[in-house]
C-alpha cells in the first residue's frame, strides 16, 4: 500500500502537540488592526487548539499528523 498524500496547504496551517491535540494559529490577526485593541491583539498572537469537530476534518487532511 502506498503512502498517503496529506494537504500541504494544511500541513502549513496545523501542527501537533504532545498531547496528540492540534494546534493552529488564531484568526482575525491579519488585517484592520487599528480598531482592535492592544490586549485583543497580543491575545491573537497566541496558538489555540482546533475544536472536537474540526479536529476530526484537519486529520482527515493529515493522515500522519
Amino acid at each position: 500500500m502506498p503512502k498517503m498524500k496529506s494537504n500541504r496547504a494544511a500541513a502549513k496551517r496545523f501542527r501537533k502537540t504532545a498531547k496528540g491535540k492540534v494546534r493552529c494559529a488564531r484568526p482575525f490577526h491579519s488585517h484592520i488592526l487599528t480598531k482592535k485593541s492592544t490586549k485583543r491583539k497580543r491575545n491573537l498572537r497566541k496558538e489555540t487548539t482546533v475544536d472536537k469537530g474540526s479536529e476530526r476534518q484537519v486529520r482527515r487532511l493529515l493522515p500522519y499528523l
